[in-house]
């Protein structure tokens, strides 16, 4: 597309901020309004025959969840379509901030204080997401954004619901669905039963996964580190997760660390019950009133000072 003007719907792309094997997240401005958004496509050409169909039935799917749901911290999505050459795209908020893959690899590990801040937001909209019954299935450093919106800080954004699926979902259908060769979600993030398909995915599986979000944070590293990815996953399944507080440079308090651990049980049974549950758990933590406004604001100025695109393309 270099050197074209394209648009799709209502939008016209100005520049690509990021792609993967089929898909491209494109920052573009409305027609008639005067608003930026993030144009995220698939195009048809990436997509065997054999796979379209569950490809646009997965993002009709994405696109169609996150849309309902209206917490401040989940992703908006303004549109949604196929254009006439077979690209599927949808338009979302663009956001001016950083995934927390990026900013950890960029900034190192946080402090205590901030991580209770970032997780409780993103507790926020998965408990709404769960109360809908949907399950995102990969929470991830890279599906959640700490932005600048408005005067605030740090304010988090949860993407990127390719994979989520009602909880009572047709288990052929979410087969046909998630399949890609391999079992769906990020191996670095996924629970147990995720990866056995030996319980019902529900609201503690994303649980198990922003307990490896919030290890991520505090250490910089993953719970299970491993050179190959079914090593990763059968490490979730077998062995215990060393605690935090062994790899982090900074003081881990131990409230936060019991949530933390309670949240990587290999049962569902013995994690946090529902999102509401571990975000009242975080706000409990001794530390969780240390990082406010006036720090947020702070570490931005001195540390960020650009804007960036929402998420990773699919792929």
């Amino acid at each position: 597309m270099e050197g074209e003007t394209r648009t799709l719907g209502s939008y016209r792309l100005i520049e690509l901020l990021g792609q993967g094997g089929m898909g491209e997240v494109w920052r573009a401005s409305h027609l008639r309004l005067d608003r930026e958004a993030a144009v995220k496509l698939i195009r048809a050409e990436a997509l065997g025959s054999a796979w379209e169909a569950s490809v646009a039935k997965r993002f009709e799917r994405e696109a169609q969840a996150t849309a309902k749901l209206t917490s401040p911290h989940t992703i908006d999505i303004y549109d949604f379509g196929r254009a006439e050459d077979g690209t599927f795209y949808y338009a979302m908020e663009l956001l001016d901030g950083l995934d927390l893959d990026v900013l950890v690899r960029r900034h190192g590990p946080m402090p205590a204080a901030r991580v209770v801040t970032l997780l409780r937001q993103v507790c926020e909209s998965l408990a709404e997401a769960h109360h809908e019954g949907l399950v995102h299935r990969d929470v991830k450093p890279a599906n959640i954004y700490a932005c600048r919106q408005g005067l605030a800080f740090d304010f988090v954004k949860v993407l990127d619901f390719g994979l989520v699926k009602p909880v009572a979902a047709d288990a052929e259908e979410a087969s046909r669905l998630t399949a890609e060769g391999a079992i769906a979600g990020s191996p670095a993030f996924m629970a147990p039963e995720a990866a056995l398909g030996s319980s019902p995915i529900d609201a503690r599986t994303d649980l198990y996964a922003l307990g490896c979000v919030g290890y991520w944070l505090l250490t910089g590293q993953l719970v299970f580190p491993a050179d190959t990815s079914m090593k990763m996953v059968i490490f979730h399944v077998q062995q215990p997760p060393v605690p935090p507080s062994v790899r982090s440079g900074f003081g881990v308090p131990l409230d936060l660390e019991a949530a933390l651990m309670a949240c990587l049980a290999k049962s569902p049974d013995d994690r946090p019950q529902s999102a509401r549950e571990l975000g009242e758990r975080l706000a409990a933590c001794a530390c969780a009133n240390e990082w406010g406004d006036a720090e947020a604001a702070d570490w931005w100025r001195q540390h960020v000072g650009c804007a960036a695109a929402p998420g990773e393309a699919d792929g």
